[in-house]
């Protein structure tokens, strides 16, 4: 999935450089759409990629999941089974699937980076809006708002994600914590 992710994003890189030079020297607004509409692209690709490696970078994968910030609330486990959360969930992609091979990981460091995962992707959200200042110099603002929900909503589903399985992995942890008391 990283690879893809890089691929895209170099590749919508590239073609809004092509697009962007030729908009200085001929005044066409279908060219100057599909220049913002590739750069608007870009920028959530390229946007991702840099939260992402950027945290993983400062945290290390060392978040405290016993932090009040990832404790589950009152309403979400209610929340996720209306959803279905366990249906689709298998259904998403995985940015960096060995982060959370139980195999190379803990458990422990598995919802670490569950936490860690939760940050980016908020991150990513806030950031997400950024394009909506595009509507400065370039007007329509609908498509800016539409397009800014939409990409939040992605990182919003994966946020979710990792709100339903940490309180999964800090029972299995308890359960491990336990077995291992009752085994001195």
């Amino acid at each position: 999935m990283a690879k893809t992710i890089k691929i895209i994003s170099t590749i919508l890189a590239i073609v809004f450089i092509g697009l962007f030079i030729p908009n200085f020297f001929y005044e066409n607004d279908v060219l100057l759409s599909i220049t913002i509409t590739v750069g608007v692209f870009a920028y959530h690709f390229i946007m991702r990629l840099t939260v992402g490696y950027t945290i993983n970078a400062l945290l290390k994968n060392k978040v405290d999941y016993n932090a009040w910030w990832f404790k589950s609330r009152a309403f979400e486990a209610k929340f996720y089974d209306f959803i279905k959360v366990k249906r689709w969930k298998k259904h998403l992609p995985t940015f960096a699937p060995d982060t959370f091979d139980v195999k190379k990981h803990s458990l422990e460091e598995i919802a670490s980076a569950t936490c860690q995962s939760e940050i980016v992707h908020e991150v990513i959200i806030v950031l997400s809006y950024l394009p909506i200042l595009l509507y400065i110099p370039f007007g329509t603002l609908g498509v800016f708002i539409a397009t800014s929900f939409f990409a939040s909503l992605i990182d919003l589903v994966f946020v979710i994600l990792q709100r339903y399985n940490r309180p999964r992995l800090l029972k299995l942890i308890a359960r491990q914590n336990r077995n291992s008391i009752n085994s001195i």
